[in-house]
């Protein structure tokens, strides 16, 4: 795990922004810690509303543990006018899971699941991969793909599952 105090006193020095300290955390532990909020609050000499509100604004922080495989697509015009929507489809019904759940039950970091043995999948919405010439495009656990079919999802999904030790939802494809 992590030791809340060492772990501000690592981030939080002179002159590095919240920002700075909220990313130096995330990219250390994979989240930001609801029980650092108030150390890093007194570190910072801010309230722990403004931390929270900080974290809370943006949504790159996570405030729970990431999923195992988590899939961003690309939503934006140019994959939609390459059949993105489609793929979405797709892949909610190869995982068993929604996009963009988390943020509809408010559930800032929370996970859903799509295998059979209960391992979390996250299925995230984001705008512009910058690869509209190659959509539609997708990250896997942050690798980026372009030119993504069905096909392409289901074998690039397996791997990603087989790699963190996930047992991946065999759902019938659409």
């Amino acid at each position: 795990m992590f030791d809340v105090d060492r772990l501000i006193a690592r981030h939080c020095c002179e002159g590095r922004s919240l920002l700075a300290v909220l990313h130096a955390i995330q990219d250390e532990v994979g989240f930001v810690p609801q029980q650092a909020l108030p150390a890093l609050a007194r570190a910072m000499n801010l309230s722990r509303a403004e931390v929270h509100g900080v974290l809370t604004y943006y949504h790159h922080f996570r405030t729970s543990a990431p999923p195992r495989v988590g899939v961003a697509l690309c939503r934006a015009e140019s994959c939609r006018s390459m059949g993105t929507e489609a793929l979405a489809a797709h892949i909610e019904a190869r995982t068993g899971c929604r996009f963009d759940a988390k943020h509809a039950e408010g559930g800032h970091g929370a996970t859903h699941t799509a295998s059979a043995a209960g391992e979390p999948v996250e299925l995230e919405s984001v705008y512009c991969l910058g690869q509209c010439a190659l959509s539609p495009a997708m990250t896997i656990n942050g690798t980026l793909h372009a030119k993504v079919t069905p096909a392409k999802f289901d074998a690039l999904f397996e791997a990603a599952c087989t790699e963190a030790g996930v047992e991946p939802a065999h759902k019938e494809s659409v």
